[in-house]
């Protein structure tokens, strides 16, 4: 918390008063920063809400794709927390995607489309999250790709333990 008066300017008269420490900024000595994996805990249990979906899958597929990084880029060029690519995005109404907000909100959207395309098959959706829904369609199930078998794999080892870990 701080406080802050500037001499000269004029504020509402039904606010409190500076009158001994004009021009001085005080901070709280009792800052602790959030650890990540709860900062967007509000941002993901709206978007879990608005789209139906385990706010414990967001925060499980967050996990795997950037470790609750806002600011992460993968080589291929997806971006933010949920990682995604800027055609995804645009197509998202994702205006920008380094923004916690937005991203978490579009690729919830993306998450639910995608559960919906594939019958609510958790695996199917999460294997369409990496490997697109076409490689899905194309093998008739999670394809063959080491990296998309080992994405499901750590996505649904996430899930478990936040599952867990909400329900103590």
């Amino acid at each position: 918390m701080f406080a802050m008066s500037i001499p000269g300017v004029h504020v509402s008269s039904k606010l409190p008063t500076i009158k001994e420490l004009e021009g001085v900024v005080s901070t709280s000595e009792d800052y602790r920063p959030v650890p990540a994996a709860i900062a967007y805990n509000d941002a993901i249990a709206e978007a879990a809400d608005l789209y139906e979906l385990d706010p414990n899958l967001i925060r499980a597929v967050i996990h795997a794709e950037s470790a609750f990084n806002p600011f992460a880029v993968s080589r291929a060029g997806a971006q933010g927390l949920m990682q995604l690519m800027p055609d995804v995005a645009e197509e998202l109404d994702v205006l920008d995607p380094f923004d916690p907000r937005q991203n978490i909100f579009g690729g919830a959207r993306y998450l639910r489309a995608l559960l919906d395309r594939n019958k609510g098959n958790i695996d199917r959706a999460v294997a369409s999250y990496n490997a697109g829904p076409g490689a899905v369609d194309r093998y008739n199930g999670i394809p063959p790709y080491r990296e998309t078998r080992n994405y499901v794999k750590t996505v649904r080892t996430f899930l478990k333990n936040a599952r867990r870990t909400n329900a103590d």
